[in-house]
């Protein structure tokens, strides 16, 4: 998995330099208030409300805009139009499998952008089931080497439910059952250990290997699809590469 970790960094680090930051607290919002309205506004009972907040938090977005987009959520504001969360199947090139995750207020509009983005590609949008049997959901961390002990980390990552730590040289991966994401989350603050990603992924069951150069191709169209108004993340099956990585670097 360090490969995708690497490339996540990347993604963070345009993020975060993005001149659309307007955009992404739109998301943000969207995400807000589709999870406070399937799970209440509390973010201690609701994991899917806690992980959007740590998220808009973690991207500078105001205080005030997070609360309005609970409220939207819980039906205590009712400006705003009326979202839905949805996970759309598919290919890209190569027949690398993809699960799309979308918050919109339009079904149609959201079909057509993302059967525009993969036809460019020679990639296609599949049917219900046909590729998330190949996924599972789960929590996922990246916590940097050297913000508390490896040992430490892995122990209290363990007892708070994980089923995978992997250590890595610049990072320690986390991955472990959706049920258990406040646990995992609560035991890295335990330590003083700020997360570099904490969210919920769709993890594969095996990946596809490609070579660096087609794997870059799945890389800026993954990137292409994220750039869409209502995506709001992208997951694939590809094995993504030091090599790979190092060349969307310097593309």
């Amino acid at each position: 998995m360090s490969g995708h970790s690497k490339w996540s960094t990347i993604k963070r680090k345009k993020a975060a330099t993005d001149a659309k930051r307007g955009n992404l607290f739109t998301r943000l919002a969207r995400e807000i208030s589709v999870a406070a309205r399937e799970g209440g506004g509390d973010p201690e009972t609701n994991v899917s409300l806690r992980l959007a907040v740590d998220r808009a938090k973690s991207s500078n977005m105001p205080k005030e805009n997070i609360e309005r987009s609970i409220r939207r959520g819980t039906g205590e504001d009712k400006e705003g139009a009326n979202f839905e969360q949805i996970m759309y199947e598919g290919y890209a090139t190569h027949g690398v499998a993809l699960m799309i995750e979308v918050v919109t207020d339009n079904r149609n509009r959201t079909v057509a952008d993302l059967r525009h983005e993969l036809m460019q590609v020679n990639g296609n949008l599949a049917d219900a089931g046909a590729v998330s049997w190949q996924f599972k959901r789960s929590a996922y961390f990246v916590i940097p080497t050297g913000s508390a002990e490896a040992d430490a980390i892995f122990e209290a990552a363990v007892e708070a439910g994980a089923e995978d730590v992997i250590l890595g040289e610049d990072d320690i991966e986390i991955i472990g059952p959706v049920d258990a994401y406040k646990a995992i989350s609560d035991a890295m603050e335990s330590l003083a250990v700020k997360a570099a990603d904490a969210s919920l992924r769709m993890i594969p069951d095996s990946v596809v290997s490609l070579t660096a150069g087609e794997s870059l191709q799945v890389m800026r169209m993954i990137e292409h699809i994220e750039d869409l108004d209502d995506v709001q993340a992208v997951f694939s099956n590809l094995d993504v590469t030091d090599e790979a990585v190092a060349l969307l670097e310097t593309a």
